[in-house]
Order: C-alpha cells, then sequence, then structure tokens
C-alpha cells in the first residue's frame, strides 16, 4: 500500500508523559484509523482502546510511549499499536486480565476492556522493568 505524503507514514511514536499525550493518541489513532477507512465502529473501538492504554501508560507506568505500524497480511492491512513504559510492571497478569480489577482507582476496564477491543492483544511485563501492551485491528 502507498500512502499518499500528506497522510501519517506508515510507522511513528508519540510520547506519553502528561495528560495532554493521551490526548494526541487518540487524535493520531483516529487520523491513522481514518486513513486505512476503518468503520466507524472500527475507528471507536481503536480509538478506545488506545485511549485506555495511553492513561495505563501514564498513570501505572510513570509515562512512555505510543508505537503506531500500518501492517499487510496478504490483501488485510491493519494498525498495531504497542503502548510501552519503564514502570513497575505487573506482577499477575491474570488478576489485571480480570474485568472489574484495578491497582487504582480506575472502573477496571482498562486492560480486558482494550482486549475485547481489538483482533490481536499481547501483554508483555516484568516486575521492575515495565510493560509492552500491543494491540491490532485489522480492516474488514
Amino acid at each position: 500500500m502507498s500512502l499518499n505524503p500528506a497522510l501519517e507514514g506508515p510507522t511513528g511514536v508519540i510520547t506519553i508523559g502528561e495528560e495532554s499525550d493521551i490526548v494526541r493518541s487518540r487524535q493520531m489513532v483516529r487520523k491513522l484509523t481514518r486513513q486505512l477507512m476503518f468503520s466507524l465502529v472500527d475507528q471507536t473501538k481503536m480509538i478506545t482502546a488506545a485511549s485506555e492504554l495511553s492513561r495505563n501508560t501514564l498513570v501505572y507506568g510513570g509515562g512512555g510511549e505510543m508505537r503506531w505500524e500500518i501492517i499487510e497480511r496478504g490483501h488485510e492491512t491493519g494498525l498495531r499499536l504497542a503502548f510501552e513504559d519503564q514502570g513497575p510492571g505487573i506482577a499477575d497478569t491474570q488478576l489485571a486480565l480480570t474485568d472489574g480489577w484495578t491497582s487504582g482507582k480506575g472502573m477496571g476496564m482498562g486492560l480486558s476492556g482494550s482486549r475485547r477491543l481489538v483482533n490481536e492483544f499481547e501483554l508483555r511485563t516484568a516486575v521492575g522493568e515495565g510493560t509492552c501492551v500491543t494491540i491490532t485491528r485489522w480492516k474488514v
């Protein structure tokens, strides 16, 4: 797929270090999903997941980054986002992926809710080393 130079490139990074960066990450995901001509429902799902994971990166990971990549698999096009921090990591990933569980004051829907909104979800974490959540949504 060749991209129009006026559009976003196939890869990029946004630093997440303050509240306004959560808004910037959402805006970027909106722009990318529109560029890829995702349906409105799929745009909303990916933007919502990105918003939740950006907030987790800031609040629980102490900040980090969102990396994006426009990917292809055969004739399918997708958007892959990776949210990475160098924070405390997650001690119990099964518990963290349980609906309603929270280590803070949130509603406990960030990780589990994001996982339901995307086609692919990967969680890598190590206590004391940080967390990386990678999500992918394919254009239907």
